[in-house]
């Protein structure tokens, strides 16, 4: 299994922890504040959850980012080439608690992002379900809870696909990033907040 961090301990960065964890995957989390800020949370999902620096987070093999949208490009500096590692793009251009979106200039959200993220695989995810839906139980009136996911990417696509199946979750692929992003993109995309449940 590859290794897992999580950049952001926010509402989803958080809620995508607490669904390894209850599931038996291990991963390091990481925020602005430093690893000690996360004591809580570590605790509580012990012994799978632990917290590191970003730098220690980014260095997985699969990295969830979920930061405010306006601390991501501080969040993200400094840090090594992706190398072809594959980073879940959870995040989306708007903020609490005016919920104000952010100027895009026309370009997708997370091709602003990619920008961000030199040369990683990336997959957008987990980012048009609400918090308390990432971290619940996924199976739902007798089906599972239907999480979308897009990338240009094939072979990172169907890691990440793998491991939202590993979380009980039905994955539906929206194909590449133009498409599929636009479709999860909050605000502006139809699919965002949309609790869907598969049967079968």
């Amino acid at each position: 299994m590859s290794s897992i961090g999580i950049v952001g301990a926010g509402n989803i960065g958080a809620a995508f922890a607490r669904a390894l964890a209850r599931n038996g995957l291990s991963a390091t989390i990481a925020n602005s504040r430093g690893p000690q800020t996360l004591s809580g949370l570590t605790a509580e999902l012990a012994p799978h959850i632990r917290a590191g620096t970003i730098e220690q987070a980014a260095a997985a093999d699969l990295v969830l980012i979920a930061v405010p949208w306006s601390k991501l490009p501080a969040a993200l500096s400094g840090l090594p080439d992706w190398a072809g590692r594959i980073v879940i793009d959870a995040n989306n251009p708007i903020e609490a608690p005016l919920f104000k979106p952010a100027e895009l200039n026309g370009r997708l959200s997370s091709e602003i992002v990619a920008g961000l993220v030199p040369g990683a695989r990336l997959v957008k995810a987990f980012n048009h379900l609400f918090a308390n839906l990432v971290s619940g139980d996924p199976r739902a009136e007798g089906g599972s809870r239907v999480l979308f996911y897009s990338g240009d990417d094939v072979a990172a696509k169907a890691e990440v696909g793998a491991l939202i199946a590993r979380l009980g979750f039905a994955g539906i692929d929206l194909g590449p990033l133009a498409v599929g992003g636009s479709l999860t993109q909050f605000p502006g995309g139809p699919l965002p907040a949309l609790n869907l449940v598969k049967f079968g």
